[in-house]
């Protein structure tokens, strides 16, 4: 395994103003014009947290992507322009699960104006193989490589990604640096807390296979946990459908290795689990990549560290049986 890791931002100075209208992405309260505080606008729920965890009440943060929506299959409407003119820094994924954001930054950051791509901040290339029933983590030469944009699934890339966030903010607004950089401190300590757990849990557990009958957002999480991954699709575009043959592959797998539980992601239709459940009479464990949230999560204020809590549970829930 070959990992690479590129801290960048790039900073630009002001923002276009357009004129249109629609609704929101998320729903939410727009920008409050009397308020005084930076203005970040976020395209899904993990980066959402994070700047609010660091930013506390000298930011105003809005989520573009509407709660229990699928993150994948997202574009921005009118008003999600209009949002974006008015911010002051835009963190967005990337990758292939955000093609809509380069066309847009080409035309609402046309004139100079704030933006950090959360992928460059911390970019994570591993060399693994390119076969979904059997993305076990470990590279060799000959396969094709990729990357995978979803690196807050695993604690210690988090850790990363609020470090750089940190960084951002207090250059953006100096005056509050040592706000944000104390905020922070102590939010990076949860996440040490959080990562210690999920270490242990691995460490003490009977196996080491996540069967994952759905697509795949957590390969950080497992290689950097150390832990085999069999999935049903590899990462989570929604334009790949799932071969009959790895599902058929997968029923093999939990068969013949006596796994008691396969996992699926949240808001999924769970399908390929059904299916693999029903034939095999194995449990089903949701385990939640913090793409999104339900609308009644989101709207009782359930942050990044309480799903990935409720995740430790689950880990111990499928390893330790």
């Amino acid at each position: 395994m070959k990992i690479k890791i590129k801290l960048a931002a790039v900073f630009l100075t002001a923002i276009l103003t357009l004129a249109a209208c629609g609704r929101g992405g998320a729903g939410q309260a727009q920008f409050d014009a009397e308020a005084e505080g930076l203005r970040i606008v976020t395209t899904i729920f993990p980066s959402f947290d994070f700047v609010r965890q660091i930013g506390g009440d000298r930011v105003q943060v809005v989520m573009l992507l509407s709660p229990g929506a699928e993150s994948h299959s997202f574009e921005p409407t009118p008003m999600d322009m209009i949002t974006l003119s008015n911010a002051d820094f835009f963190l967005y994924l990337g990758g292939d699960g955000e093609t809509w954001v380069p066309p847009v930054l080409a035309s609402v950051f046309a004139a100079q104006g704030h933006q950090a791509l959360a992928m460059s901040l911390v970019d994570l290339v591993y060399e693994i193989d390119e076969v979904p029933a059997h993305g076990h983590g470990h590279g060799h030469d000959g396969h094709d490589h990729s990357t995978d944009e979803h690196v807050w699934t695993s604690p210690q890339r988090a850790i990363l990604l609020v470090e750089a966030l940190a960084d951002v903010l207090s250059q953006l607004d100096p005056a509050n640096a040592y706000f944000f950089q104390a905020n922070a401190a102590a939010y990076i300590g949860e996440l040490q807390l959080l990562d210690q757990e999920f270490i242990s849990i691995v460490a003490a557990a009977g196996r080491n296979e996540m069967v994952f009958a759905d697509r795949f957002p957590f390969r950080h999480f497992a290689i950097d946990y150390g832990l085999d991954y069999f999935a049903a699709l590899d990462g989570c575009s929604v334009e790949t459908q799932v071969d009959p043959a790895t599902v058929a592959s997968l029923i093999q797998l939990v068969r013949e290795h006596d796994i008691p539980a396969i996992f699926y992601r949240e808001l999924s239709g769970r399908e390929i689990a059904n299916v693999i459940a029903e034939d095999t009479g194995v449990a089903m464990v949701e385990l939640h990549s913090a793409h999104n949230l339900s609308p009644a999560d989101f709207a009782a204020g359930v942050t990044f560290l309480d799903i990935m809590w409720r995740n430790t549970e689950r880990l111990r829930e499928a390893l330790w049986q």
